[in-house]
C-alpha cells in the first residue's frame, strides 16, 4: 500500500494555488491591456502626422490665382516660414517669414499626391534610391500616403533606369539646382503647407 507524504500534498497545494493565481493575474492583466488599446484607438485624430492649426488660413479647396503672374504666391497658403506645393499646378514656393517668396519652381509630382493640409519634414536623406527606382538626392520628407512616403528630390545626374509607370511613387522632382535650394530651406519640422 502507498500512503502519501502530508510534505508532498502541500507541495501540490501551493503549486495549485500558485497557478490560479497566475491565471487570475494574467486575466486582470490582458483585461488591462485590452481596454488600455481601446481607449488609445478611440483617441487617436484621424490625421496623426498632420500638423492641424500651425498654419492659420490654409485652404483645401483651390486657393484664388493671381492671372497675370501665375508665380505669385496663392492666397489661403497659410503664414509664417514655410513650404507650399501646389498639386493642382505642381509648383512649390519656398516662403520665408513675413510672406516673402524666396523662390518658386516648377516640380514633376509622383503618382500618389498628399491630401491639402498642414504638415513638417519629418526626415531628410543627403542621397538614396527612389521608389521609382532612380538615385536621387536632397530628399525631404513630409507626408505618407497609404505607406507611400511622400516628399521633394533631385534626380541624380545621369541617372538613366526608367521607372516602372505602374509603381504607386510619392517622389515630387525637382531640377538639382531647385534641389539643392529645398534642402537648405525646408530643415526637419519646417512647414509644409500642401493646397489644390
Amino acid at each position: 500500500m502507498i500512503t502519501a507524504d502530508p510534505a508532498d500534498a502541500e507541495v501540490v497545494t501551493v503549486a495549485g494555488s500558485s497557478s490560479g493565481f497566475v491565471t487570475g493575474l494574467m486575466a486582470a492583466a490582458l483585461a488591462t491591456v485590452g481596454v488600455l488599446t481601446f481607449q488609445a484607438s478611440a483617441s487617436v485624430p484621424p490625421d496623426l502626422g498632420r500638423r492641424s492649426g500651425d498654419s492659420p488660413g490654409v485652404s483645401t479647396s483651390k486657393a484664388p490665382r493671381d492671372r497675370e503672374d501665375p508665380r505669385a504666391l496663392p492666397a489661403g497658403s497659410g503664414s509664417g516660414e514655410r513650404v507650399v506645393y501646389s498639386v493642382d499646378d505642381d509648383r512649390v514656393w519656398l516662403v520665408e517669414a513675413g510672406g516673402k517668396v524666396r523662390r518658386t519652381f516648377r516640380v514633376a509630382p509622383g503618382s500618389v499626391d498628399p491630401v491639402p493640409g498642414p504638415y513638417v519634414v519629418g526626415s531628410r536623406s543627403s542621397s538614396v534610391t527612389g521608389s521609382d527606382g532612380l538615385p536621387v538626392e536632397h530628399v525631404v520628407r513630409f507626408a505618407e500616403v497609404e505607406g507611400v512616403t511622400v516628399g521633394f528630390s533631385a534626380k541624380v545626374p545621369g541617372a538613366t533606369p526608367q521607372p516602372d509607370p505602374t509603381a504607386r511613387t510619392g517622389g515630387i522632382r525637382e531640377s538639382r539646382e531647385d534641389g539643392e535650394a529645398m534642402w537648405e530651406f525646408a530643415t526637419i519640422g519646417r512647414s509644409v503647407v500642401v493646397i489644390r
